[in-house]
């Protein structure tokens, strides 16, 4: 029994969805998303509640019910909230900068890496050892996230990398001489 997709999603003031067939549009104060949904799962509108029913308890209706319901309610809070994730460098000579558009990281490789702005997404960098990817849709921004994170990610060793905040990296002894 999905017991996430039993729950309702109450729909925050300000915040228009329209479900046209199995295509959901969520609009609000941070944009508009869209998303293709199984047709298999029935969603109604109730005083001002979203309400998800599977045809029966087959394993295949089972399996997308609580899914539908976590992707529809991810798109609610999106438009309405937003979502973000922090990333940090930890390293000698480790920087971050915006040119432009441009994400351009510096993290000791032998040239430096950059990133082209989303189109939805917003790319922060408050200090040069801190990047914050905001935007609407949680699905791009931890696609981002994980792409910057992917050019150098933390290494157990000394902990260089780039981390995200409050990300734990369990740390190796070195090598010990004799």
């Amino acid at each position: 029994m999905s017991r996430i997709g039993n729950k309702p999603i109450t729909i925050p003031e300000g915040v228009d969805v329209n479900i046209d067939g199995n295509v959901v549009t969520v609009k609000g104060k941070n944009g508009e998303l869209s998303r293709e949904v199984s047709p298999v799962i029935d969603i109604k509108i109730e005083d001002n509640e979203m309400i998800f029913s599977r045809p029966n308890d087959s394993k295949a209706s089972r399996t997308i019910h609580g899914t539908t319901r976590a992707i529809v309610n991810n798109m609610v809070e999106g438009v309405s909230v937003g979502f973000e994730k922090v990333l940090e460098l930890n390293g000698v000579g480790y920087r971050a900068q915006l040119q432009g558009t441009k994400l351009v990281l510096s993290v000791g490789l032998s040239h430096q890496v950059e990133f082209e702005q989303v189109e939805g997404l917003t790319v922060e960098v408050p200090s040069n050892t801190v990047i914050s990817v905001k935007g609407a849709s949680k699905e791009k921004v931890g696609a981002l996230a994980a792409n910057i994170r992917a050019v150098r990610p933390p290494e157990p060793y000394k902990g260089k990398g780039i981390r995200y905040r409050g990300e734990h990296v369990r740390r190796k002894e070195g090598k010990t001489g004799k």
